[in-house]
């Protein structure tokens, strides 16, 4: 997914998971209120559309899927129990049996059907997609991701200032940056600095 800083830099974040993607680039509570991109029922599909769960390459338009103000908030709740439990699962712990509650709940649910196109043999989800569903999908996503031996590699970006979590997919799981555009460039140019220095 390509993210827009409020610094004005641009560059590409994978989150590794679906869930993680969620709870990582969307927004949210306390400081991550900065970052919200969820303001209104239509920012939901538009969001979704930019990520894992590729939309267009589905043949869906964004602006086709049914969402309320009852969606906005479904969510936004999913998205916050997602981040607490991807936070303590970058401190070594499970996740609160009352976000895990949360998420079981939505994923309960009825998600996109699956289908191919009859006419371009391609896949699809069935009509009418509704927000709810794409939820379902995200929550889905965290069962996997919030269980062993998945919920081991979900990691904190190691820059001081930055919060982006995400599932190290790494062979060797030594993943340590949100991005190496970002982070991992501005680490490697500090390092720089400081051998230069120390010369």
């Amino acid at each position: 997914m390509v993210l827009h800083h409020p610094d004005g830099q641009v560059f590409t974040f994978d989150a590794g998971a679906l869930s993680l993607e969620l709870s990582s680039t969307s927004g949210g509570e306390g400081f991550r209120a900065r970052f919200e991109l969820l303001h209104e029922p239509a920012d939901y599909p538009r969001w979704a559309a930019r990520g894992r769960l590729d939309l267009p390459g589905r043949g869906i338009d964004p602006a086709e899927v049914i969402t309320t103000a009852a969606d906005l908030a479904e969510v936004k709740l999913l998205r916050e129990a997602l981040w607490v439990s991807a936070l303590r699962a970058t401190e070594g712990r499970r996740p609160d049996p009352a976000d895990l509650a949360v998420i079981n709940e939505i994923a309960a649910g009825n998600g996109p059907v699956p289908m191919i196109d009859p006419h371009t043999n391609t896949a699809t989800w069935r009509r009418p997609v509704t927000a709810h569903q794409l939820t379902v999908a995200y929550a889905r996503d965290a069962v996997d991701t919030f269980t062993e031996p998945a919920i081991g590699r979900i990691r904190m970006c190691a820059a001081d200032n930055c919060a982006l979590i995400y599932l190290d997919t790494s062979r060797p799981g030594n993943r340590r940056w949100c991005s190496m555009q970002r982070c991992g460039n501005r680490s490697k140019v500090r390092g720089h600095r400081n051998r230069v220095e120390k010369s």
